[in-house]
């Protein structure tokens, strides 16, 4: 797949497993491969990306910088790769286990909001009573 950096990586701010990877991807990446957006920051604003939140909410998404954009399982996988944290996302991109991973994402992505109760690593609770923003892609 050509693929052509930075990716931009929108993630859901809000939840405390997401937030929690993106804080490792943040120490491990650089601005030139991987930027880190927060769907639920002030700032954003989903129509220029052309999705709703919703959509954005209901899977990891994430695009290039020729405007190819990449979701779920692939999206993890070149997010890693972007971070540049060595062999960690090979078995994402493994053909004989890819049907496996994407069934196990998916039904990460529908246990996901269950995920509101962890500590965030900002040290709040962030989702708490706004069950609606506690989506993890």
């Amino acid at each position: 797949m050509y693929c052509r950096w930075p990716l931009t990586l929108h993630f859901d701010g809000s939840c405390p497993r997401c937030a929690r990877e993106v804080a490792f991807l943040h120490r491990y990446s650089t601005a030139a491969k991987l930027i880190l957006i927060d769907i639920h920051g002030d700032d954003f604003d989903p129509i220029p990306q052309g999705l709703s939140i919703e959509q954005l909410r209901s899977c990891l998404h994430a695009r290039f910088a020729n405007d190819r954009w990449v979701t779920g399982l692939d999206a993890s996988l070149w997010r890693w790769r972007a971070a540049g944290v060595g062999m960690r996302p090979a078995p994402l991109a493994w053909r004989p286990l890819r049907p496996l991973l994407s069934v196990l994402y998916r039904v990460f992505c529908r246990l996901r909001p269950s995920l509101a109760w962890l500590p965030h690593p900002e040290g709040r609770q962030r989702c708490k009573g706004e069950e609606s923003k506690c989506h993890i892609r």
